[in-house]
């Protein structure tokens, strides 16, 4: 018996087919993986740029969106403080949460200050809720995935559905 019923060998009939230049969820493996992006990136508060790199990685996993994780050097830690909880994903390890220092009640982002070996490269490194705060690759806004504690970045890049939509628990 699996535990998931799709780990990215096949895409199911529901799935959207990828246009030229997209990319499929389902076709993303589980357990998940990192991939560089050099692609720009940025978070911002409103106006202001808190964060920008062109040295991300992306974790991709079966039927999620890809979730952006940025090297602390390119953001601006000033602008944060840590964020009380914790919560421990099966692939990455226990994350931390930070929020912006004028609204601390409010995670935006976590890392993990002690990741699992197979993503040690993301230590410390942070990823961002876009339904939280502003989100960009590419100068593109992005769509945050559904669901309360999923943190994808859904761009018109990749194709779903996606996890969290309702009815989707099982994937």
């Amino acid at each position: 018996m699996t535990l998931w019923n799709f780990c990215g060998k096949h895409r199911p009939e529901f799935a959207i087919e990828p246009g030229e230049g997209q990319e499929s969820v389902w076709d993303y493996p589980r357990p998940p993986v990192l991939s560089p992006d050099t692609r720009r990136v940025e978070i911002r508060d409103g106006e202001s740029v808190v964060a920008d790199t062109t040295g991300s990685f992306r974790v991709l996993e079966t039927a999620s969106p890809p979730t952006f994780y940025l090297p602390p050097d390119d953001i601006d830690e000033t602008l944060f403080v840590a964020a009380s909880g914790s919560s421990v994903c099966e692939w990455k390890g226990e994350a931390r949460y930070l929020a912006l220092k004028d609204k601390p009640d409010l995670p935006v982002a976590w890392y993990y200050p002690r990741p699992r070996a197979q993503f040690e490269r993301i230590r410390n490194y942070v990823a961002f809720y876009p339904g939280r705060i502003g989100c960009f690759v590419d100068g593109e806004r992005v769509q945050p995935q559904p669901g309360r504690f999923y943190g994808g970045w859904i761009t018109t890049d990749v194709v779903g559905p996606f996890k969290g939509e309702p009815g989707t628990m099982h994937w």
